[in-house]
């Protein structure tokens, strides 16, 4: 699986995670009865996204997300496609999160109300890591890909061939042959 396709369907699921909490968790305080836990949610909510949002405003990769990059093994051949095991081997700490918390949400509404706020910052800090990684793969002419790894490890990336992306130069025109 391409590793900004990962990034894109990341952001996704973050983003329903977050839906899907702060859904529990109004219904947790509304079968509470207490409209003051939405309020303080709703201002959570609005703190995480600004966060998100400041956080996730450059076009470039992390740190992290870089230093992945830098980090890829190279190879000339392209790896075995498994989308939905490489999902599930990076992302089950977010399906863990989801139901744990939604579990919680007649119990404690607070959980998924914070749970929520996270999941909404990182969906918004990620926003624009897919198309950082797609600059860097055009800019190098390489292509990201995941390597079989554990799940509680560290992500592993290859570094294969690609097309490398040639821009015209403005003001600048090809000779006539």
């Amino acid at each position: 699986m391409r590793f900004s396709d990962f990034l894109r369907i990341s952001v996704l699921l973050f983003g329903g995670a977050a839906t899907a909490l702060a859904a529990a968790a109004i219904a947790g305080a509304n079968a509470d009865d207490d409209p003051t836990l939405i309020f303080l949610a709703a201002g959570w909510w609005a703190l995480a996204a600004g966060a998100g949002l400041w956080l996730g405003r450059r076009m470039a990769p992390t740190p992290g997300i870089a230093r992945l990059l830098a980090g890829a093994r190279s190879t000339n051949t392209l790896p075995e496609v498994e989308p939905g095991a490489i999902i599930f081997n990076r992302l089950w700490p977010l399906a863990v999160l989801t139901i744990a918390s939604g579990a919680l949400a007649f119990l404690f509404p607070q959980v998924p109300a914070i749970a929520a706020g996270y999941a909404i910052g990182i969906a918004l800090t990620w926003r624009k890591q897919a198309a950082g990684v797609q600059a860097i793969e055009d800019r190098d002419g390489a292509r990201f890909y995941f390597d079989r790894s554990s799940p509680f490890g560290a992500p592993k990336l290859l570094r294969t061939p690609g097309l490398r992306k040639v821009e015209p130069v403005p003001g600048v025109t090809a000779p006539l042959s």
